[in-house]
């Protein structure tokens, strides 16, 4: 049996987005959609891809996908992650922590936030239909 972790992702690697390609690639399964719970922050990075950094006050829930991932691959995906992206523990609203793509805190600095919206897909009205 293959090992594997989840992986939860709030940005371009979604399904129907554009890095979600490279997730399929690394054996990526879409298991759910999900929240985290709500103390993270959202911001645009140069309008291509979110930056999420939990906070300990203010921030709200953010949407996101949670995929079951081979660990042979998870590397590999990491990489062609953009730079100043990470993999970090995200909480999820019901508790639970996985694993998450998280922004370091040097990214987010003179970017547009985006918390209200709590939602990369809402931000750029790319929403998936399948």
């Amino acid at each position: 049996m293959t090992a594997t972790t989840l992986l939860a992702v709030n940005g371009t690697l979604m399904r129907g987005l554009k890095l979600n390609p490279n997730m399929q690639k690394a054996g990526g399964i879409f298991v759910r959609e999900d929240r985290t719970d709500p103390h993270y922050r959202l911001w645009s990075i140069n309008d291509d891809h979110p930056g999420m950094i939990r906070v300990m006050h203010g921030g709200t829930s953010v949407e996101l996908e949670i995929w079951e991932l081979p660990l042979a691959s998870f590397a590999a995906l990491l990489e062609s992650e953009p730079a100043g992206l990470s993999i970090g523990k995200v909480k999820l609203a019901d508790g639970s922590i996985v694993l998450g793509v998280l922004a370091e805190n040097w990214l987010t600095e003179g970017q547009k936030e985006i918390t209200e919206l709590g939602s990369w897909r809402k931000y750029t009205g790319h929403f998936h239909t399948a």
